[in-house]
């Protein structure tokens, strides 16, 4: 694997960190805890994994992106604006009244295919789109990224049943496990493991990895697309609100704005962390 598309991987995640931060500020709301975990899976989904044509958000062969966990948007956003789905000016509107960019994803939004944000719903969603996809003898791809917390839910459930019955090997599941929810730990809440073992019982394929390594992530996606008659369902392991040092693992940040002055301490972090990787490149 190429180390110059590694570094490219992870500047660009890194740089979703930092407009996330800057726009959950602006807006005085948002979730930033799983907008910041995600942001590896995300930056690999757009900018290396997926088929997609940003000047033609329509395009019926393109791979096909559902955020089941529609709260974490704001890195969804961000990153269609990064790849030219609209203008990086529009982030600044977050949540405004009649702005296209709402506190959970809609048709609004150019590169969102379908609205989102009731947990547990994402995969079915996705489901239908996959199935499609064999019915009409398309090759595109589905991929659809869930919370820990999510998988609760029993519809999810469901879906990863009918899933398996229908044979989709077009249709990839992520989960961000960041052992975070609304109330606290997911261990507390609602234990989630064997979480392995309970996929596969459902007739998949699952694969688990560093959610923060894109080494690892690219791996496991380019595992996904060689499995024939299951789909694939991705445990990638995450660090709720990973890259700011005082919202890592801190259950409050799953739903609070960061204050004028924490963005600055964030947005320092953040650099700190980039000129670390630089350093690290020129001396290896």
């Amino acid at each position: 694997m190429k180390k110059e598309k590694i570094l490219f991987l992870k500047s660009k995640a890194n740089q979703i960190r930092k407009l996330v931060i800057q726009m959950l500020a602006k807006a005085g709301s948002g979730h930033p805890g799983g907008s910041l975990s995600s942001a590896e899976i995300i930056a690999c989904l757009f900018f290396d994994i997926m088929r997609h044509d940003p000047k033609n958000p329509e395009w019926s062969d393109r791979d096909r992106f559902h955020l089941s966990k529609g709260h974490c948007c704001p890195a969804l956003y961000v990153t269609l604006a990064m790849s030219g789905y609209f203008s990086q000016e529009e982030l600044w509107n977050l949540r405004a009244l009649g702005s296209i960019l709402q506190g959970h994803p809609d048709r609004r939004t150019p590169g969102v295919t379908v609205a989102s944000g009731s947990l547990g719903q994402g995969l079915s969603v996705a489901l239908g789109m996959a199935l499609a996809g064999k019915i009409d003898e398309k090759d595109y791809r589905v991929y659809c990224l869930m919370g820990d917390g999510e998988i609760q839910e029993g519809n999810i459930w469901e879906a990863a049943m009918a899933a398996a019955h229908f044979k989709l090997d077009n249709l990839c599941g992520i989960v961000d496990y960041n052992h975070f929810q609304i109330d606290g730990r997911t261990e507390e809440i609602m234990n989630l493991e064997p979480l392995v073992n309970k996929w596969e019982s459902f007739g998949w394929h699952a694969v688990q990895c560093d959610g923060h390594n894109v080494e690892e992530l690219l791996e496991a996606f380019r595992k996904a697309k060689t499995m024939r008659l299951r789909p694939t369902v991705i445990i990638a392991h995450t660090v709720k609100g990973k890259g700011v040092s005082f919202m890592e693992h801190v259950v409050d940040f799953h739903g609070r704005a960061p204050t004028e002055k924490e963005k600055e301490i964030a947005l320092r972090e953040l650099e700190e962390i980039e000129k670390a990787e630089d350093s690290r490149e020129m001396t290896e």
